[in-house]
């Protein structure tokens, strides 16, 4: 008697457990970054999926449909015209079911990051680091992707350091300096593409579509070597932060995969201030480490971004968000794509937004797994997707097949 009831007690425990994992579960879902679409809108699509929908459900698969994109297993093929003429009865259902799939949301909010990512945000808020004191407009009624666009070209001067700033003005510094500018080493480029490193590139088969391009910028420590099917192997520019030059200095300058194309360093500066005062105290002391680089390497084109970029850009991120975003320098991802937008007359960006391949993996190159290199943490990167999502002028099925947006170049925006 005594062993029934502890056993009674123990279901009652797991029964309690498991109602506790649904509602929170239901909760981690009901918030999402993602809205739905749909896929095709003719007939002959929706009745390819709705079978296929079935097909699979009828033999416990129905995760493998992924909204009608995905391949049907070979040990099912042989069985698809017995199931065909079973499946007339619940079409209606199977459409709602596998016709539509999830993009990102351009309207996504923090109250929908996981707890962990909502209090990190709120350390940073508080923490204030750069001593943001932003005093801007909001615009609670979206600006247009058109007038978007016009703020963006026409408040961000996307410029790098050249010998008339200030204490770059030496005799010293006029050595290291590319003489000529990156709209010069570059000319105008027409089709470009920028690259992230995120893990859902793994797999994707994009590399032909990448190289395909009159330019390809990538970020930091990113390989081709080895992943050529998935990300191509062209690099035009490559985007590096203080962090990776200082920290890795040895790896950075010793490591051939930074010798291909042009190299751009950039570091956070305080939001208000002066060239001379983030020469003086810079984030990273990355100077010296880009001597030596260019003592090794002269005829390599090495520019350094002008911080002011980055808060004109951030300011930019504020006006259009709803709520309070991280005090912190936007990613090198969106640095990334105003200084392509700028280049390039047109510009396509893969896995900034995530495909169907999402996952928590970091980069398509390691095994490190964080929801924040996806949803953000230090860079206000949720609300950075949103921008881009806003401005995207692609479809939302090349988001989800290929992780990709595309975004005009600057010079062809009529304001």
């Amino acid at each position: 008697m005594v062993h029934i009831n502890v056993l009674k007690k123990i279901m009652c425990v797991l029964v309690v457990i498991l109602i506790a994992l649904t509602v929170c579960l239901w909760k981690e879902t009901r918030g999402s970054y993602y809205v739905p679409f749909k896929t095709e809108n003719d007939d002959s699509q929706i009745h390819r999926t709705s079978e296929k929908w079935n097909l699979l459900k009828s033999q416990d698969l129905v995760h493998e449909a992924a909204g009608g994109m995905g391949q049907m297993p070979k040990t099912l093929l042989s069985n698809e015209n017995k199931v065909k003429g079973s499946i007339s009865g619940t079409v209606e259902k199977s459409k709602k079911a596998s016709d539509y799939v999830k993009v990102w949301d351009k309207d996504s909010s923090s109250r929908n990051l996981i707890p962990r990512l909502q209090k990190v945000e709120k350390n940073y808020l508080s923490m204030n680091k750069y001593n943001v004191t932003y005093s801007g407009k909001r615009n609670t009624a979206k600006l247009s992707p058109e007038q978007l666009l016009c703020q963006l070209r026409d408040r961000v001067n996307v410029s790098m350091i050249h010998g008339s700033d200030g204490p770059f003005n030496t005799s010293e510094w006029l050595r290291y300096l590319p003489e000529k500018s990156l709209n010069e080493t570059v000319g105008r480029l027409g089709r470009c593409a920028v690259v992230s490193s995120a893990g859902s590139l793994k797999s994707s088969h994009l590399g032909p579509e990448i190289d395909s391009h009159d330019a390809v910028l990538r970020f930091n420590g990113a390989p081709v070597k080895g992943f050529q099917e998935d990300v191509g192997q062209k690099t035009t520019i490559r985007l590096v932060n203080s962090q990776l030059v200082t920290v890795e200095q040895q790896q950075f300058l010793r490591d051939a995969l930074y010798n291909t194309g042009i190299l751009i360093i950039w570091d956070p500066a305080p939001y208000h201030a002066e060239i001379h005062e983030w020469y003086r105290k810079p984030d990273y002391k990355f100077f010296e480490a880009y001597k030596l680089y260019r003592i090794r390497h002269p005829e390599q084109p090495f520019y350094i971004l002008n911080p002011k970029m980055q808060w004109q850009l951030w300011d930019i991120i504020q006006e259009n968000s709803l709520e309070h975003i991280q005090p912190n320098p936007p990613s090198s991802g969106t640095l990334g794509i105003l200084i392509m937008m700028t280049l390039c007359d047109e510009v396509d960006v893969y896995e900034f937004l995530p495909s169907k391949r999402q996952t928590d993996i970091c980069h398509y190159y390691q095994k490190f797994h964080d929801r924040a290199c996806t949803m953000g943490a230090y860079h206000p990167l949720l609300f950075e997707k949103n921008l881009v999502k806003h401005l995207n002028q692609g479809t939302d099925e090349d988001i989800y097949t290929h992780g990709k947006v595309t975004l005009p170049g600057f010079r062809n925006i009529r304001c």
